[in-house]
């Protein structure tokens, strides 16, 4: 698992990214694929990274 914080989280919309030292870019994340509660800005977390057709994204998010 990778691990790092949320760079940046939109409520409204759900998204957000976490920075990496595993990654280049950022990690594109949505909470339907994190569920509870809304992540914030700087929180730490594990996840998976998946090829996704527009760049990596997170799965398998966990808080930390």
């Amino acid at each position: 698992m990778a691990s790092g914080k949320v760079d940046f989280f939109n409520d409204t919309g759900g998204y957000g990214f976490i920075e990496t030292e595993d990654a280049d870019d950022d990690v594109f994340f949505h909470m339907e694929d994190v569920g509870g509660e809304d992540l914030t800005e700087g929180q730490e977390v594990e996840f998976d990274i998946e090829e996704a057709d527009k760049g990596p994204r997170a799965t398998n998010l966990v808080r930390v």
